[in-house]
């Protein structure tokens, strides 16, 4: 009898789709011995798979019952469900038998032995073949990006994840991955809850900070500027007011950076910023001018995301220099001929990011609690510091580096995990001036006085007054930018689909397939162009939930065809009027 039944026809699968598991697979130990030591019939006439410990991965834990809550009805066929731990099939076979089609599958198998086990007793092709079944290789990059395309099931459907509790059995690394992607599922439903509700607003700010930004000049220029430079990144966390003194009789030979919204704490408490970012794009940025002196950051560069509120550029009295980032224009139009990066949801993460890029040599993290410290949530002289804290619903605990319980946010917690995982591809060590708030995984402790001494506090000779002046290089250093307008074009498309459906839907019956058809054909006019389809975020949203979360078509989805392509429409001669200027039109606008 063929222990394996089902194992090369799997495989044979993966290696012709070119799936990605197949080249994780590739790389791992096959011991086809062992896969047969382990593999056998327990007690209860199952399926079972001996542990180190010699029994059975089943024998207490039997998979009847085990998974009867892993269903969950409810708007089931645009959902999607994570699976850490593959057994022998038994959880994901009980979801890929027992949910629609259209519900995603998504499994994560750490261990390779586990995943060929599993292969080996289902024929899984069928799943596949249909996009239901996904076997996710275990790297936080490609889990990510997996994260981040399931944008249509967290606004139509509902993410589900499952820990299975046999493979905990085997070791630490599958309750490490299911809090991995907890973690990570959480901080895109924040970035998604903001891009869904805010999208609007963010994408107005940069139609109308465009031609200032095309006369700003460009950071592309400090790719690898900063060799030498030792860096500090200083954030408003209550720690600041302990840790600014010490900096200031220790200032050392580094880079100072800060958020805006930093710079009036750090004037309060006597030091001076070399540059400051901005990334946040709604109004309450303007608080930071009731606070702000305008001698004080005269001569202090702000860079600053195309998305924030024009006003705030207007009242900066220093040079400005724009920051195209992920998910406005710069995504596709700007990203060969200037820098365009994740700005990610917190400016520190920012910061990192855009120092990074320069190639800064050491970074140094002060300022950066992520929590209440003695009841403070920020340092003397920001905008949003209180003194006095009420629990609320959204608040969390967090343990500090020694063990003690402090309050914190989910908001916190995901911009402190985004930090985390972006210094892990930092090429240069990173250092954090510790001030009792939350412990940032992947920086080494130290304080200020150990700092200075091991030459953290120090760049090369003259290395600090060498970027400053190759910043100042980038003001004003870039061409003027051409863009056709196509708003005319994209008026007689739309018109002509919206005329095609109205004879379509007199018809609902007999007319579904070729509804969904032009609908797609619509959809995909739409999100190839690279110009409009990122300010078209939610009208694209929206379609999708036409295309892909309808079961039938019903004579209100016309009306709600008319409103999303008046929106595209409306929207589309916007950026004509105040993207797709000539050269002297950009010089004056």
């Amino acid at each position: 009898m063929n222990p394996f039944p089902f194992l090369k026809d799997n495989i044979e699968y993966l290696s012709r789709t070119g799936n990605p598991i197949f080249q994780w697979l590739s790389t791992r130990p096959f011991n086809e011995d062992k896969l047969i030591g382990r593999l056998f019939i327990n007690e209860l006439g199952l399926h079972d798979w001996r542990m180190d410990d010699g029994k059975g991965m089943f024998e207490s834990l039997p998979p009847e019952g085990l998974y009867g809550n892993w269903l969950h009805p409810e708007k089931a066929g645009t959902s999607a469900t994570f699976v850490v731990g593959a057994n022998l099939g038994y959880g994901i076979n009980h979801l890929l038998t027992n949910t629609p089609d259209t519900h995603k599958v998504m499994l994560l198998e750490p261990r390779s032995e586990m995943l060929l086990a599993c292969l080996s007793q289902t024929d899984y092709r069928p799943f596949l073949e249909r996009k239901k079944l996904h076997l996710l290789v275990p790297d936080e990059r490609f889990l990510s990006e997996v994260v981040r395309n399931l944008d249509l099931q967290f606004v139509y459907g509902q993410i589900h994840l499952k820990g299975d509790l046999p493979s905990r059995q085997l070791g630490p690394e599958y309750a490490r991955w299911t809090t991995w992607i907890k973690n990570k599922l959480e901080n895109f439903s924040l970035e998604l809850s903001t891009l869904r509700y805010r999208q609007d607003v963010m994408v107005g700010n940069e139609l109308n900070n465009f031609s200032k930004a095309m006369r700003d000049g460009s950071l592309k220029p400090m790719q690898g500027r900063g060799a030498g430079v030792g860096a500090v990144i200083l954030g408003a966390g209550p720690s600041l007011e302990h840790m600014a003194p010490l900096l200031k009789e220790k200032t050392g030979h580094v880079l100072y950076t800060c958020a805006l919204q930093t710079v009036p704490s750090l004037q309060r408490l006597g030091i001076k910023p070399h540059l400051c970012a901005a990334i946040d794009y709604d109004k309450s940025m303007l608080k930071v001018f009731e606070r702000l002196d305008p001698d004080f950051v005269q001569d202090v560069p702000l860079i600053y995301s195309t998305k924030i509120d024009p006003m705030i550029l207007k009242r900066y009295p220093g040079p400005t220099l724009p920051l195209w980032t992920v998910g406005g224009m710069g995504t596709y139009v700007l990203k060969d001929r200037d820098l365009v990066i994740d700005a990610g949801g917190n400016v520190s993460v920012t910061l990192s990011r855009f120092l990074r890029h320069c190639g800064v040599s050491h970074l140094l993290l002060a300022g950066q609690d992520y929590a209440w410290i003695n009841g403070k949530s920020h340092s003397g002289g920001h905008h949003n510091h209180t003194t006095e804290i009420v629990r609320r619903s959204y608040h969390q605990t967090t343990k500090n580096r020694d063990g003690e319980e402090i309050l914190t946010t989910v908001q916190y917690m995901t911009a402190k995990r985004e930090l985390e995982e972006d210094l892990k591809q930092s090429s240069f060590p990173v250092f954090n001036l510790y001030g009792g708030g939350a412990v940032i995984e992947g920086t080494k402790n130290v304080d200020v006085d150990q700092a200075y001494r091991e030459g953290i506090l120090a760049s090369a000779p003259g290395a600090v007054e060498r970027f400053l002046s190759d910043l100042a290089r980038c003001r004003n250093n870039v061409a003027p930018l051409r863009l056709e307008p196509r708003s005319p074009m994209w008026s007689t498309s739309m018109r002509n689909a919206e005329k095609h459906l109205a004879k379509l839907f007199k018809n609902l019956g007999g007319n579904q397939q070729t509804i969904h058809e032009t609908l797609s054909r619509v959809e995909l006019f739409v999100k190839q162009d690279p110009l409009y389809s990122p300010y078209l975020f939610n009208e694209i949203m929206d379609l999708a939930g036409l295309t892909k979360a309808k079961a039938a078509y019903e004579p209100k989805d016309l009306p709600e065809f008319k409103r999303i392509a008046k929106g595209m429409l409306r929207k589309v001669r916007e950026i004509d009027r105040k993207v797709c200027l000539d050269c002297a039109e950009q010089a004056v606008a």
